[in-house]
């Protein structure tokens, strides 16, 4: 099953089983089903808890963050992910705040789908990674999806929460097969982290980090060193980017020799660098070195395919910062 297959019949599963839900966007209806058809079928089975609405993240977003108010559940799905800058207040200051400002904490479920990323020639307004915006707000909690975390338990999870969810979908993942790994490497889940190594975790050489959208430019790295330097890694990729539970994984990161965290956003204020300060506040004291953050290029990003990949986290940087970072 592909991710996309995967996120469509999770959104159709609860639908099913909270009458009370209702998923929100533009062109989401049939026969559309949203510009990457995820939604789609989900109009035609559930008329009335699927709704169209007018080009406006803010009102669209408004609309769902009031229904979650009144005892709802809303999903919203924002087209590209760089306009949800367009409902950066309706989030920020509107559904976050509503958890916890009136006195008694309030359930507030809602989830803001939010396709992400590059790679797919889409250009500079709608490429970017722009989980870095929303970490750190009270009330409010960042997700990213993987091809190796089943989206029902992910949903499931921020439901549960009653919290606001921002959930970054990386595009090019939507055509990918669910858990499909190289033979080399062995997975399992600790908490909601997907761990993938060769042999035993806790002994690799090195731990990357990274979300879902640039776990295949990580698994490539971690393949390349491995069969050219027999240098083993573990990679973590966690379902919630914020809050993330470090203590959790430290088990896998007290021994590595080299920590790296991997992301598509720049560099500045990212959530990589909030991972970086918790490891070194936990592990400081052990640490061979500090923990290496790798990003994309401080640049807009082109359309043209040569020229973004100049641009965009690569394979090639990963592969490079774990050996420089074993060798510092």
């Amino acid at each position: 099953m592909r991710v996309a297959e995967n996120l469509n019949a999770a959104l159709g599963d609860l639908l099913e089983h909270d009458p009370k839900a209702y998923l929100i966007g533009e062109d989401v209806l049939d026969p559309y089903g949203g510009a990457f058809k995820i939604t789609r079928g989900l109009s035609t089975r559930y008329p009335g808890r699927v709704l169209g609405t007018p080009i406006s993240e803010s009102g669209l977003t408004g609309l769902a963050a009031g229904l979650a108010l009144c005892g709802d559940t809303a999903i919203v799905e924002i087209m590209f992910s760089d306009f949800a800058a367009l409902a950066f207040d309706q989030i920020i200051n509107f559904a976050a705040k509503s958890v916890s400002m009136y006195g008694s904490r309030v359930p507030m479920r809602l989830i803001v789908r939010c396709p992400t990323g590059g790679g797919r020639g889409y250009g500079p307004t709608h490429s970017q990674s722009l989980q870095k915006h929303f970490i750190g707000v009270p009330g409010l909690a960042v997700y990213e999806m993987s091809a190796l975390h089943d989206n029902h338990a992910v949903l499931a999870a921020m439901v549960a929460s009653a919290q606001p969810c921002v959930f970054f979908e990386d595009k090019v993942l939507y055509t990918r097969r669910m858990h499909a790994l190289d033979p080399l490497f062995n997975q399992d889940i600790l908490h909601d982290v997907a761990r993938v190594f060769i042999d035993d975790p806790a002994a690799a050489d090195c731990v990357i980090i990274a979300p879902g959208g640039v776990a295949d430019r990580a698994l490539a790295a971690m393949r390349q060193v491995f069969l050219d330097h027999e240098v083993t890694c573990c990679l973590l990729v966690p379902s919630r980017l914020y809050p993330f539970d470090v203590e959790g994984v430290l088990p896998t990161l007290q021994n590595a020799k080299a920590i790296l965290v991997a992301e598509e956003s720049t560099a500045g204020g990212t959530w990589g660098a909030e991972i970086a300060h918790q490891i070194h506040q936990h592990l400081w004291k052990t640490l061979p070195r500090p923990v290496t953050l790798v990003h994309s290029a401080d640049s807009v990003i082109p359309t043209a395919a040569h020229l973004e990949q100049q641009v965009l986290l690569q394979e090639s940087t990963i592969h490079t910062a774990i050996m420089e970072a074993l060798h510092a």
